[in-house]
């Protein structure tokens, strides 16, 4: 293991690329400034906004450069050791390996157990099937390639869970349509910094995890779904 993997800094003291940063203070400056909102050609102004409006430019290249940004973070912690199971040891049990596991390393560098899973999945797409998705004209969500790192993989037999029943399957849906619009509208950091019982929350969030990783894990590809 090398000595950058076994000393992950915090996230706040990562450095950014020159390039990085530059970008970012560019596109602050651009949404900071409305140049069109003082041109006296309201209808040349009109037909900006209109062009502005539809350009995804911009977007498709910050999702390329998170996208990448993802698979290389997941190709990192796989260089560092899974030990699954804490201080158990590796597979053949005895004493863990020295220096910080791949679950520290994550935590050291502030994401939480689904951003680390969902970087280990990216790093886990195919790197022609990652770059043609990525170079798209429309390149997917970090989302969609984590799907993709995991249906490359088959799930394991379990021969004991059964379908559920059509209701919990609704009620199940709509309480993740509901989820969905409340994240979709809420600030995850406001909330976060005015919780009252943080490890309440980190509980509930940790067992969601659990259950949202094994539920995506194990959803037919749209193919199966129509058989």
């Amino acid at each position: 293991m090398s000595e950058a993997i076994q000393n992950v800094p915090a996230a706040a003291d990562a450095r950014l690329p020159v390039s990085y940063e530059t970008a970012q203070r560019a596109l602050a400056e651009c949404s900071r400034v409305d140049e069109c909102k003082d041109w006296s050609d309201k209808a040349a102004a009109l037909a900006s906004y209109a062009r502005q409006a539809k350009d995804n430019t911009l977007h498709n290249l910050a999702l390329r450069i998170q996208a990448r940004a993802q698979r290389r973070m997941g190709e990192l912690l796989k260089l560092v050791p899974d030990q699954r199971g804490g201080d158990r040891g590796g597979p053949t049990g005895g004493r863990p390996p020295i220096g910080q596991t791949r679950t520290q390393a994550a935590r050291n560098a502030g994401l939480s157990d689904h951003q680390r899973k969902t970087a280990l999945r990216v790093a886990s797409v195919p790197e022609p099937a990652f770059t043609a998705a990525v170079e798209s004209p429309q390149p997917p969500t970090v989302t969609a390639l984590a799907a993709m790192g995991t249906s490359s993989r088959p799930a394991a037999p379990e021969p004991d869970v059964r379908p559920a029943d059509p209701a919990t399957e609704s009620r199940a849906l709509g309480m993740l349509r509901d989820l969905a619009a409340f994240c979709a509208t809420h600030d995850a950091a406001g909330i976060a910094i005015a919780c009252h019982d943080p490890d309440a929350a980190r509980g509930l969030v940790e067992e969601i995890d659990r259950w949202l990783d094994r539920f995506v894990t194990r959803l037919p590809h749209v193919e199966e779904g129509r058989r």
